[in-house]
């Protein structure tokens, strides 16, 4: 992973995670990088790059060097001494990181997520039920992908004589049960199981004395948890936000991140990767508003050799690079319409084909992605696929400004300090300060603002010590518009249903939903 390191004589300042597209460094709090001088402009320089390869490109009146030398635009190497006005920069791009686990939950496949309101989670859960036999009236809820059923020894553990341990064997799949044999004879509706079967709700299976049945209930959640990958806070909105989080993590559904900029949406989709069950594979972000529109399918695809001018070699694309693990598609509502419809494709299909080939790969991907477009008024503009838009919003969250939460200032403030400097301290009085801005450029904002009393003034940082820029009014909360959100679900999926007249298991294949998710939705938004 790489990373810049400033220091301001011999002194370390801060590392700097450098994450594909443009890292701003320059005086301006919004600047990625904020650093306070005389001879730092507004915006001194800009740090370019896929992952693999980085560039730096000069900004500013004042100048930089790379390498000692007078530099305009330069390529970075491992080790590479940048200056940047009275500061220096150590390029390191060989650095390992370590990835967080202590957020790591299960699989949670056997469950399916039907819609989110308010960050309440409709969860369908599936019950087994004994309707006859020395059990009868039990009920157990299956609450992970794969179980036995059986005598003494199974995960579902039964006290019918006649059964022996792992006796049958059931599978839950996005609330779907399936049976399948185990060491014991298994019989549905009077035939015996030799294969996976689905179960279905009105369908009795038996085993020994025992009859079982499937029912299936949607259930209301309000999920909370104290932190999330490397996001902390302690208001309720934002461990709302956690809770939603970590259950979106078992799952392998698209997600879709919205928020203003500086709110932690790519920390958020981190943390979706780190703690799923693809934690071990690829974690590839893609900034959509750092791509040159003319090689957008390129980055997403990739091409053969030959393909276009300067395609010298074959190259993966991202969707490839994160075979077995996750793409986040930060800033997804820059893309360009063509784009937009070869990526609904990629979505619907799981098909990939590189620019230039006729061969079709079919890589194992989960997609994130994040925005802080209102997407609704995008869509009402023409300006976003209404069809790519629901592809992508399956599971979506809303990550709340911080001036809707002051509660998370201080917990805030004090894990960025700590990230400055292990003996950074930010005062009370800094902290009721703090508290009292608007932060229209939220976490980010405020990190800046504490980089920059702590450069000026050393690792204690009081009210004093603390300086803000003006970024004018906050921007719009994209939540306020939740009731249009609603408006336009219901008249595409009207619109879907009219186009297949009225057979829902067509609409939930256009719309790349199951189909109970589809009647969920049907009842919630009351079309008739």
């Amino acid at each position: 992973m790489a990373h810049l390191l400033f220091r301001l004589g011999e002194e370390p300042l801060i590392e700097y995670r450098l994450r594909p597209g443009r890292t701003t460094i320059g005086r301006a709090d919004s600047c990625d990088v904020a650093l306070p001088g005389g001879e730092i402009s507004r915006t001194h320089c800009i740090v370019d790059g896929d992952g693999e390869s980085w560039r730096i490109i000069d900004r500013s009146r004042h100048g930089i060097t790379v390498d000692g030398k007078p530099a305009t635009r330069a390529e970075l190497r491992d080790g590479s001494v940048l200056s940047v006005g009275p500061y220096t920069v150590e390029v390191r791009l060989s650095r390992a990181t370590a990835r967080p686990t202590d957020d790591v939950v299960g699989d949670r496949a056997h469950e399916l997520i039907l819609a989110t309101d308010d960050g309440t989670l409709m969860v369908e859960q599936s019950w087994l039920v004994v309707v006859a036999g020395p059990d009868q009236g039990r009920r157990v809820a299956l609450r992970a992908p794969r179980l036995t059923v059986g005598g003494p020894g199974s995960d579902v553990a039964l006290r019918d004589p006649d059964l022996q341990p792992d006796h049958a064997r059931l599978r839950t799949s996005r609330g779907r049960v399936m049976v399948e044999p185990g060491r014991g004879a298994t019989f549905l509706d009077g035939a015996r199981v030799r294969d996976v079967t689905p179960l279905y709700l009105e369908d009795e299976l038996s085993l020994g004395q025992t009859v079982l049945r499937v029912e299936r209930a949607p259930q209301d959640e309000q999920p909370v948890a104290g932190r999330f990958g490397d996001m902390v806070g302690e208001s309720a909105p934002l461990r709302a936000v956690f809770g939603t989080l970590r259950r979106y993590a078992g799952h392998h559904f698209p997600v879709l991140i919205t928020g203003e900029s500086g709110t932690g949406k790519e920390l958020a989709a981190r943390g979706v990767h780190d703690a799923s069950s693809r934690a071990g594979g690829p974690y590839v972000p893609i900034n959509c508003a750092a791509i040159a529109a003319n090689l957008f399918e390129s980055e997403l695809f990739g091409h053969e050799r030959g393909a276009f001018t300067g395609a010298d070699a074959r190259k993966d694309g991202a969707f490839h690079k994160a075979e077995g693990g996750t793409l986040f598609l930060d800033e997804v509502g820059e893309l360009p319409l063509e784009v937009q419809s070869k990526l609904l494709r990629a979505l619907e299909s799981g098909e990939v084909r590189r620019v230039g080939s006729t061969q079709v790969s079919y890589p194992d991907v989960r997609v994130v992605a994040a925005t802080n477009r209102d997407l609704v008024a995008e869509v009402r503009r023409g300006e976003f696929r209404e069809d790519l838009y629901f592809r992508l919003a399956v599971l979506s969250v809303h990550v709340p400004p911080l001036r809707e939460r002051p509660q998370d200032v201080a917990i805030l403030a004090r894990s960025l300090a700590r990230g400055l400097h292990p003996g950074c301290e930010v005062t009370d009085d800094a902290v009721a300060l703090l508290q009292q801005h608007a932060w229209p450029g939220n976490v980010r904002e405020l990190r800046n603002v504490l980089t920059r009393a702590y450069v000026m003034t050393g690792p204690r940082i009081d009210a004093a010590s603390l300086s803000f820029h003006d970024l004018g009014a906050p921007p719009k909360d994209p939540g306020a518009d939740a009731h249009t959100l609603e408006e336009a679900e219901r008249a595409y999926i009207m619109r879907i249903l009219d186009q297949v007249e009225g057979n829902r298991s067509a609409a939930a294949r256009i719309l790349g939903l199951p189909r109970s998710s589809l009647q969920y939705k049907i009842r919630r938004l009351g079309i008739e």
